[in-house]
């Protein structure tokens, strides 16, 4: 099978968690170039941030965990989001953990109760809520367990991630503009320096430009390649070029990958497009969730604390402003097809990016 859709190949594993060596336990499955100096250049400076991120891996992000296990057979590492969020649940699916005033719920029992919307099929099968030593979890499909070893991308969609009620307070903050300056001292305006201090959103708006969220509508959060550790904090992988670069690591460079991975990722456009459901849900802050191994290739929509409903229909591309619920998802998605389909799989393959980045001291 040369892709997976969610529900037709039934390998589930929602919010992100991936089977280190132990898989067989669960299932027994398996922009133009410049001139050679400067793309040598540009190669080095993603480089050198890859090599960073190996060596001094930060705080993560969203909530993509992976198996893995200092004796390589339990135990779990985030690729982001919180240790003790995830829990092995039985073959096949895991537990997360949530709250009641989380969107997580609501998205997944809605989409649950209406499966002929087309988005139930790009997302992780929902089975249960469980209620375990006085802390709620749901249980939801393991993604990752028809795979071994995969390479595995978390890419946070939207050019919004914040939610609108997040930056409602308009009084400006001296601890916002401490973290803006500490980021780049030549961000803040002459004003906002006479002040020392930003208001929520103007910082929020800051943190997106420092990614490629503001112009792609999307940011590599975290990858993972095959027998390597995986590398975290990918946010300020801004250029289209170096997105490109990353994802042909994630493709290897292969055309059937690259396929592959196009029609995945048409096909939760269009079923995304055509759900009722997400015509009135914004998704802020969720991701996709991109998995390969050999030319198995799959993509699913995660993550959905931060999902809200609207009262309003919304079309997901145009740009936002306060009150219209709109956070860029498919805009974003747009991007991304039209990054990944523009790949030039031969000039990367040729370049020496995925050789040094092998050599690279993953933890």
């Amino acid at each position: 099978m040369d892709s997976i859709s969610k529900h037709e190949s039934h390998t589930g594993k929602p919010a992100k968690a991936w089977r280190k060596n132990n898989a067989k336990n669960h299932h027994e499955t398996s922009h133009k170039p410049g001139t050679a100096n400067n793309a040598e250049e540009e190669d080095m400076t993603l480089l050198k941030y890859l090599a960073l991120n190996a060596l001094e891996l930060g705080s993560p992000a969203s909530g993509l965990p992976l198996k893995f296990s200092s004796n390589e057979t339990s135990g779990w590492l985030q690729l982001s989001g919180h240790p003790d969020s995830f829990a092995i649940a039985g073959p096949g699916t895991i537990w997360k953990k949530t709250t009641l005033e989380d969107g997580e719920i609501r998205v997944y029992e809605a989409l649950q109760q209406q499966k002929n919307d087309p988005a139930y099929c790009i997302v992780p099968k929902f089975y249960r809520k469980v209620e375990f030593k006085s802390e709620l979890f749901i249980e939801l499909e393991d993604l990752l367990s028809d795979f071994n070893d995969p390479f595995v991308m978390d890419i946070k969609m939207g050019t919004r991630t914040f939610l609108e009620s997040e930056v409602s307070r308009t009084n400006a903050r001296p601890d916002l503009y401490q973290k803006m300056v500490r980021v780049d001292s030549n961000a803040p305006t002459q004003e906002e320096h006479k002040a020392q201090a930003v208001t929520k959103l103007r910082y929020m708006r800051f943190r997106e430009q420092q990614s490629s969220t503001s112009t792609l509508g999307f940011r590599i959060e975290a990858m993972k390649m095959k027998g390597c550790e995986p590398v975290r904090d990918l946010q300020k992988v801004c250029s289209q070029r170096d997105v490109q670069a990353v994802l042909s690591l994630f493709l290897q460079g292969k055309e059937q990958n690259k396929q592959s991975l196009l029609k995945r990722l048409k096909k939760i456009r269009t079923a995304f497009e055509e759900s009722n459901f997400f015509k009135y849900n914004e998704v802020v802050g969720s991701s996709l969730l991109l998995v390969r191994e050999n030319a198995k290739v799959g993509a699913w929509l995660i993550d959905f604390a931060k999902a809200r409903s609207s009262d309003i229909p919304l079309d997901h591309r145009s740009p936002w402003c306060d009150g219209n619920h709109e956070e860029g998802f498919l805009f974003g998605l747009d991007t991304l097809i039209e990054t990944v389909d523009q790949c030039d799989l031969k000039v990367l393959q040729t370049s020496r990016l995925e050789k040094i980045v092998r050599s690279l001291p993953w933890k």
